[in-house]
């Protein structure tokens, strides 16, 4: 079984880098959204009990003014209760809110319209022994408060509308969205109508609360409902730049940090392929040049005994030969030196357990400039519970850099529409674990497949030819084994495969060797 990966590179930091800015936008705009919501309640709870307290007062009045009448009781209360000298009519010029007062002193003297309601309410408050309502007519805002009394009882007609004290209202009843009603038994008076929100998202405030005044047990509702054009958008909106701001300059960061590695991994990557190559040179050269060095010397030493049997003077030639001997053992023993110099170290020494997966990301990582520019999207297929493999990782890094960085160059002479790289990842067998590297280039011509690993040879313009030597080089260093599949396994016919066979390494609880 296996599983693809595409575009692994920077695609997981970027989705959740959006997410996690959108989490923190999302927070923060809710937190500022819930500040609002929370002074607006605060606003109109604060309002609301402001508006309880000043009803509250007004009708405590009117109980005050009630009991204030049953200790006036007027001299003609046992008679004509329209004297002159009643201070009843007097009342509604110094209090408003008193439409009428009305006084009974004998078992008929209600008017007929409000006997019965009166009476009744007469008959409460003699009972309860304070004021009753009467004859409530909360629509108009009117109704009656009756005290009983002897020798007579009395009735304030009250209207509710000059009650409400406008010169301590904390709102203003034109504009403000907060509706305010006095209640009981299914009638309500309007005090403040309020703007209602017909939007289809609203937030619902409530408060009720009864006036401190037992006889007129009126509830205070007061509703008020938030609509979204009350949110704080503009600050929202300005939370959400800010953020975005940071997580647009905070994944530059990023960026430039990641580009920063990835640039000083590839000159690494560079200074390594340079001295490797430079060894790879070195020890052609010094292949080569040894034997002509040897010819030279046994051609020199066979001369010197030739000239050493003539008679003729030959001490001058036989000291310039015997220098010419002198300096081509020389040119031998510094050809030599400079062979050991550069001689490459053994790698086999340091390989160490490696996640061949984990290689190839890294590397895929560092070319991520590279697939983009050409167009490319890598498909890894990797098996699962790939073991570990033994190898050097700079040189493995190297091996892997140079495969893909060829299968690229392949890749630019076909379309970009047909410009396809996959990279398998399986095991081979019991003990060694497989890289993969196919492209679908133009494919290698059937005369170069047997020169690929020469030194020197290239099938590329500009090319040196080094290369997969140095590849090849590196990966029998340290005990793996790079070649070309015989035959390309595409549709089209075309393209190349090399295949990194690598030693898989030994099992970490396995008992060490002493």
């Amino acid at each position: 079984m296996t599983q693809a990966w595409r575009r692994r590179l920077l695609s997981p930091p970027r989705i959740s880098g959006l997410w996690l800015w959108a989490l923190v936008a999302c927070a923060g705009a809710g937190w500022l959204a819930t500040a609002r919501l929370q002074q607006l309640q605060a606003a109109f709870e604060t309002d609301a009990r402001i508006v309880h307290r000043l009803l509250s007062q007004r009708v405590v009045q009117h109980d005050a003014i009630m009991a204030t009448l049953t200790l006036l009781q007027p001299a003609s209360a046992v008679g004509d209760d329209s004297a002159p000298s009643s201070p009843l009519p007097r009342l509604p010029s110094v209090y408003p809110q008193i439409l009428a007062v009305l006084q009974r002193t004998a078992p008929s003297g209600w008017p007929a319209e409000l006997q019965a309601d009166l009476s009744a309410a007469e008959a409460t408050s003699r009972r309860t022994g304070h004021a009753a309502m009467a004859a409530l007519d909360l629509e108009a805002g009117r109704y009656h408060l009756v005290l009983a009394g002897m020798p007579a009882s009395y009735a304030l007609h009250i209207d509710l509308r000059t009650t409400i004290p406008a010169d301590e209202w904390p709102m203003d009843m034109a504009t403000s969205p907060v509706r305010v009603t006095l209640e009981r038994g299914g009638q309500a008076f309007v005090v403040q109508p309020g703007r209602a929100d017909p939007g289809a998202w609203n937030r619902h405030y409530g408060f009720h609360k009864l006036l401190a005044s037992p006889s007129q047990p009126l509830d205070v509702v007061a509703q008020r409902s938030v609509g979204l054009h009350e949110l704080p958008w503009w600050g929202m909106l300005g939370w959400c730049a800010l953020t975005a701001a940071l997580w647009a300059a905070g994944r530059a960061l990023r960026r430039q940090r990641v580009a920063r590695q990835r640039a000083e991994e590839l000159l690494r990557l560079g200074q390594v392929a340079r001295l490797n190559t430079l060894g790879e040179l070195a020890a052609g050269m010094a292949h080569e040049l040894n034997q002509p060095l040897t010819a030279l010397l046994s051609s020199t030493q066979a001369a010197q005994r030739l000239l050493a049997d003539e008679p003729p003077d030959l001490e001058t030639a036989q000291t310039a030969m015997a220098r010419a001997v002198e300096q081509a053992r020389r040119a031998s023993t510094v050809v030599g030196r400079l062979r050991r110099l550069v001689e490459r170290p053994d790698l086999a020494g340091q390989a160490q357990p490696l996640a061949l997966p984990t290689a190839v990301h890294d590397v895929l990582h560092l070319l991520e400039p590279e697939l983009a520019q050409r167009g490319v999207a890598p498909e890894v297929a990797a098996a699962t519970d790939l073991p570990s493999v033994l190898a050097e990782p700079v040189a493995l890094q190297q091996i892997v850099h140079n495969l893909l960085m060829n299968a690229l160059q392949a890749l630019e002479q076909v379309p970009p529409a047909e410009r396809r790289l996959h990279i398998t990842l399986r095991q081979a067998d019991a003990g060694h674990v497989a890289l993969s590297v196919r492209d679908h280039g133009p494919g290698i011509p059937p005369e170069a497949r047997l020169h690929l690993f020469e030194p020197f040879y290239t099938t590329r313009s500009g090319g040196l030819g080094l290369g997969l030597t140095l590849c090849e080089s590196l990966a029998q260093a340290m005990g793996a084994h790079l070649a070309l599949a015989p035959q390309v396994p595409t549709a089209e016919g075309r393209g190349a495969e090399f295949v990194l066979t690598l030693p898989t390494a030994p099992p970490a609880h396995g008992t060490p060797r002493p």
